[in-house]
């Protein structure tokens, strides 16, 4: 492999991780504090981007407006599922709210077959980010360059509030240890809500980006996108926003060069993520950045 072509595979394998990574972080902030695996997240991704659909297609809103709008309604969907699924069931087994996420997750896919239809539609791509930028061999698309710059300052954000706000504060005490905090009078229903409101916006990122790599939605959307955010986040150690940063992108290299490296075998780079995840779960339980977690 020569260096431009190991340059051309790098820039892919990161704008694919950072996808993964926006998604991932979402599933680490809801585990971090209630210790739930949130089998919703990848169907709050297929909102967003339904809602960014509509929002360019019936309201004429320009890209960036359909994505904030996105972003407002996930951030609230993430709110009332926790609210409406979890919350009831915060005391109750932890395969009680295994099993709600699941049963969220089927719920959102069928209403949105109802009320969109089962049938894909195409999702358009902005001007902005359909320019082709050439480097000698090295060919990349300006979304290929966005996606991983958008990803840094989502994360530098997410990071500047979880160590500099009261906010954050509460949700890294909530982490610890949920029912003392509880008795120092924080209000651990809104704190929980907004990391649930949080994750979910970010998701909603990274829908709209994933479907602007991928330009098509349909209501099943979210599940392989969801299943890989969940993988990438237990391979950087689930619970840690930046472990599922680093997992994201350690997964989209290693899907990129496995299809680069190894072409014949590229019918296995879906395969490749989850034998990642048992491997992770077999040899080390914390992946990379993550850390034993109290009961």
């Amino acid at each position: 492999m020569g260096f431009e072509a190991f340059i051309q595979h790098l820039i892919n394998g990161l704008s694919l991780g950072s996808l993964y990574a926006l998604i991932a972080i979402g599933y680490t902030m809801v585990y971090g504090i209630l210790r739930l695996i949130n089998f919703a997240h990848g169907d709050v991704l297929m909102v967003g981007c339904y809602a960014a659909f509509f929002g360019q297609a019936i309201f004429g809103l320009p890209w960036w407006a359909g994505l904030a709008g996105a972003m407002a309604l996930t951030a609230l969907l993430g709110a009332l599922i926790e609210a409406g699924a979890y919350r009831p069931l915060r005391a109750a087994p932890r395969i009680s709210t295994l099993i709600a996420a699941i049963g969220v997750s089927f719920l959102l896919q069928n209403l949105a077959i109802v009320f969109f239809g089962g049938r894909a539609k195409a999702f358009q791509r902005p001007e902005v980010f359909d320019q082709v930028y050439q480097w000698g061999q090295v060919r990349v698309q300006a979304l290929g360059l966005w996606t991983p710059l958008v990803t840094a300052l989502l994360l530098i954000g997410l990071l500047l509030l979880l160590r500099r706000t009261r906010l954050g504060l509460a949700m890294r005490a909530l982490s610890r240890d949920m029912t003392t905090v509880g008795l120092m009078g924080v209000d651990v229903n809104r704190v929980v809500a907004m990391a649930f409101a949080i994750g979910s916006a970010l998701a909603a990122v990274g829908g709209v980006f994933w479907a602007m790599k991928y330009p098509q939605i349909n209501p099943a959307m979210g599940v392989m996108p969801g299943l890989k955010a969940f993988t990438a986040a237990v391979l950087g150690g689930i619970g840690n926003v930046g472990g599922a940063v680093a997992g994201g992108l350690v997964l989209g290299l290693a899907e990129i060069l496995l299809v680069a490296l190894l072409p014949a075998y590229s019918g296995y780079k879906d395969a490749l993520a989850f034998l990642l995840l048992i491997g992770v779960l077999l040899f080390r339980p914390t992946g990379i950045m993550g850390r034993e977690l109290p009961e």
